[in-house]
């Protein structure tokens, strides 16, 4: 009988090839700043062959999340330092309807409860804003709202959207809200004929109330040049402590601190579609949204310690 081989137990055989070392066979980790890079060359990649998708509303997601959403991140997180209250009431699929208290002299509330959801929310949820006509007749502006994925503040696009299960948001008070003086802040303005109830409840949709301290302080509006916005058709031309005092410098805005409650969903789908026609009904759920948020708001300025921390 022939003798056998033996193989040993331990050590590598004569024929194996020689093992590599440790830092040959761990794999490369990629830095931060290479996958900034990498996405980057990738987003314009896109943009160059048109690779990209756009809805009917002109809405175009992949500008959104890795350019305009990013711009207004710093604000979101270091200037207005945003903390956010109760985003599990925001359902993760399907249409809903934010509504919120509106105030600031120019429309950051709107921008920041837009990044809140898409960042925040575990699903990551786009905001469809319905805005003021005077929105989409600005130069730039009006581009970039459509490309944001918002419409106009009206009943057939607000059922569209809230059809095709998006998630729209409505700012009732509008320019009224806004361009309040600085000694009315916090209180709600009137919110309409109550449009945005309607729309709720012929797409059965939940309505979110929200929220949100902060916005009052970012432009306090102690004076209104009437005439001159007038002039330049616009619906107020504020004054503040500092614009236009301090020139292109006053339009910074004081670095407040925010706080965004979105509340318990207002359920609608039990009344049916049938129940839009109902002005009573109407005139009852605006006026429960509406006190609702007043309420929240009383609560959450008691609840805080100073406007800026």
């Amino acid at each position: 009988m022939s003798e056998a081989t033996v193989i040993p137990l331990h050590g590598p055989r004569r024929d194996d090839p020689p093992l590599a070392s440790g830092t040959d066979t761990e794999p490369r980790v990629e830095s931060d700043f290479e996958r900034r890079l990498a996405g980057g060359l990738a987003f314009l990649r896109r943009r160059l062959t048109g690779d990209y998708p756009v809805d009917e509303f002109g809405y175009d997601p992949d500008l959104s999340d890795h350019l305009l959403l990013p711009s207004l991140r710093p604000l979101y997180q270091r200037w207005f330092r945003v903390e956010t209250i109760g985003l599990h009431n925001v359902p993760s699929s399907g249409g809903a309807l934010v509504v919120a208290n509106h105030s600031g002299t120019i429309p950051l509330d709107a921008l920041m409860t837009a990044v809140a959801l898409h960042d925040h929310h575990p699903a990551r949820r786009a905001l469809r804003m319905l805005a003021a006509d005077l929105v989409f007749t600005l130069p730039v502006v009006g581009s970039l709202a459509r490309k944001a994925g918002h419409t106009l503040a009206c009943n057939p696009d607000a059922e569209r959207l809230l059809t095709a299960g998006e998630i729209a948001g409505v700012w009732p008070e509008g320019f009224k809200g806004i361009g309040k003086p600085f000694s009315e802040r916090y209180k709600l303005q009137r919110f309409g004929r109550g449009g945005f109830v309607s729309a709720a409840l012929r797409t059965g949709v939940p309505i979110i109330p929200v929220s949100i301290v902060g916005a009052e302080e970012i432009y306090p509006m102690v004076g209104n040049l009437r005439t001159l916005a007038r002039l330049l058709g616009l619906p107020y031309l504020p004054v503040t402590p500092t614009f236009p005092l301090l020139g292109p410098l006053g339009l910074v805005p004081l670095p407040s601190k925010w706080l965004i409650d979105f509340g318990e969903p207002i359920e609608t789908a039990h009344y049916g579609a049938a129940a839009a026609e109902d002005p009573m009904l109407v005139f009852n759920l605006t006026d429960q949204v509406r006190e609702t948020i007043q309420q929240t708001l009383f609560t959450l300025l008691a609840q805080r310690r100073s406007v800026w921390s």
